[in-house]
């Protein structure tokens, strides 16, 4: 009898561990709100419930296990839904991160308070609850800062506050901004380190660390976008030091199993700042953007999102299949329109027929409104490169991108 994954989030990132649950011979069930989410297409069976309200989809899981249903298996694809991934994991006993460790996950507050209790380096950072709060840490302190709530994903509410800039923007409105995009309505504040960025994945498998996934964050549109803070993909294999990188990947290492993640997945952000490693935030969970399931397996070999599966299900992967086999050149990049409507979608399979372009998304369409780009589900489109080496994999998806044209009025 074929075991059965629940995947939470059927979202078109979801699509690609959809495919892979059910390439490896599972029964697959995809839990999300929409009804016409695109990820139901790739399961044998779509569930109603809430991506991010654990009981709603323990309630929706329970309805269908009365019906003879028995999972083997839960984990959340391409959205941070660590919490509804625990929930569901006690409910039916299967393998996943606790609900304490989903809780310390998503509460960036819990998260840094745990890292500094544990001697993980951390930027400075406080919760704050008042723009005359914000307004008196600048001032004392005379540095750049990050302004964000506790409880957003996908870069939402997320400002860059340059000290003593003219274009750095008045603290009440920033306050305001910020608190209106958190779920629970909590702000933090916290120094901002200068220096280069690094996402990495990996996972913590009886005490042991396995960190394939490396990638160069590309913030190269910071002035464009400010203050909010945009991402502009990423490059692979990463430009540092082979000993800071193994630096980064310790550290990956120590913060995730501080948050308690144990045989399963974490997704750290990272800055090397003045020759230091630092956390900026750690997810217990695959991540998105296509970074699991594309770039780690073409810039490595390693089947990211067949491991994380296979923990999952309560298996133990072998140590060589969560080891890198090579490095090869990976790059992506989104694409920015104009804000305003489409009134045309040029060169897109020009750009396809360019060497290397092995992965392209449209995420808009005549006749749509393209709004600023204020979080990073505001993006238009991705496309990834593949190259023998980053360098040439950068030039291929920056040729693709500049021959799109998304044309707006």
């Amino acid at each position: 009898m074929r075991k059965t994954l629940i995947v939470i989030g059927a979202g078109m990132e979801s699509i690609p561990i959809l495919k892979k649950a059910q390439k490896m011979g599972l029964h697959v069930l995809a839990v999300d709100a929409n009804p016409q989410a695109p990820g139901f297409a790739f399961a044998h069976e779509p569930v109603i419930g809430c991506v991010y309200t654990p009981e709603i989809t323990v309630a929706a899981l329970t309805l269908w296990s009365k019906k003879g249903g028995k999972p083997q298996g839960v984990i959340c694809a391409a959205v941070d839904a660590p919490g509804t991934v625990a929930a569901v994991a006690d409910h039916f006993g299967l393998n996943a991160v606790s609900m304490e460790t989903a809780r310390l996950a998503t509460d960036k507050i819990a998260m840094k308070d745990r890292f500094r209790k544990r001697g993980i380096p951390i930027p400075w950072y406080r919760e704050i609850f008042s723009a005359e709060e914000l307004t008196r840490i600048i001032a004392e302190r005379r540095e750049t800062m990050v302004l964000k709530p506790v409880d957003s994903r996908g870069a939402r509410g997320v400002l860059r506050l340059v000290y003593d800039s003219p274009e750095m923007p008045d603290p009440q409105w920033a306050f305001k901004y910020s608190r209106k995009k958190s779920p629970s309505g909590r702000v933090m504040v916290e120094k901002h380190l200068d220096g280069p960025q690094v996402s990495t994945e990996g996972f913590v498998v009886n005490e042991q660390l396995f960190c394939p996934g490396f990638s160069d964050r590309n913030y190269e549109f910071l002035d464009r976008f400010a203050p909010n803070i945009i991402e502009n993909g990423g490059d692979l294999p990463s430009f540092l030091p082979q000993d800071m990188q193994q630096a980064v990947k310790e550290l990956s290492g120590q913060a995730a199993m501080a948050l308690g993640i144990e045989n399963s997945m974490f997704k750290g952000d990272m800055v090397v700042h003045e020759g230091k490693p630092y956390v900026i935030e750690m997810a217990a969970r695959l991540s998105g953007g296509y970074f699991c399931s594309h770039e780690i397996p073409w810039n490595t070999g390693v089947d990211f999102v067949g491991t994380a599966i296979r923990l999952a299900l309560g298996e133990t992967p072998a140590p060589e299949d969560m080891i890198p086999s090579f490095q090869k050149g990976v790059a992506q990049r989104y694409i920015f329109p104009k804000p305003g409507k489409v009134i045309s979608i040029e060169g897109v399979e020009k750009a396809k027929q360019m060497d290397g372009i092995h992965m392209m998304e449209i995420r808009t369409a005549v006749g749509e409104m393209i709004s600023p780009a204020t979080s990073h589900p505001a993006r238009a489109g991705v496309v990834m490169a593949r190259a023998a080496t980053r360098a040439e994999a950068v030039i291929r998806v920056k040729a693709a991108i500049d021959a799109i044209k998304i044309i707006t009025a």
